[in-house]
């Protein structure tokens, strides 16, 4: 899951919020800058600070749709004159591929109903995530994508059984 907001506090009360819905957070990534976009500035302020959290508890593919309408009822809970303060976005990491969720249609992204859609991020490719032509440019960068290779091979490990170090 990926939250980012202008308001630090509110995203470090949103890091803990989500752990009472999803259960316990396994690994959460340092403060954040969100700044290979300017997109949400208008909206949410600048500069975006953000934080990636990946839970303990696995999921199944198909309860992102149930998972991404919290995620956009906790953002409502905190809109001010129909305004988002916080982007809270959240995904899963498969061994061949991360997926994000998200209410907006496009080519490349899958309805899987309630209004979501499951974008293809990343697919992973010679032992690495790869980018895609629509992939979102901070998760292309290369720091992020060593991150992500990361939690893959925790994830791997997981499904497997063996003890993750964490």
């Amino acid at each position: 899951m990926s939250l980012f907001s202008a308001e630090a506090d509110l995203l470090e009360k949103n890091v803990l919020k989500v752990q009472e819905f999803f259960g316990p957070i396994d690994w959460q990534s340092p403060p954040l800058f969100f700044d290979r976009t300017q997109y949400y500035a208008k909206e949410m302020g600048w500069p975006l600070h953000r934080r990636f959290v990946t839970f303990e508890t696995l999921i199944r593919p198909e309860a992102l749709v149930t998972i991404k309408l919290k995620t956009n009822s906790l953002e409502q809970d905190y809109r001010v004159q129909g305004k988002r303060r916080i982007n809270i976005d959240p995904g899963y990491i498969a061994l061949e591929r991360l997926v994000l969720a998200t209410g907006k249609n496009y080519t490349h992204r899958i309805y899987l109903g309630a209004g979501i859609f499951a974008d293809l991020t990343l697919v992973f490719n010679q032992g690495t995530f790869k980018s895609l032509p629509w992939t979102y440019r901070d998760y292309g960068d290369p720091e992020i994508i060593a991150v992500l290779n990361e939690l893959r091979e925790n994830y791997k490990n997981q499904v497997r059984g063996l003890d993750v170090c964490r």
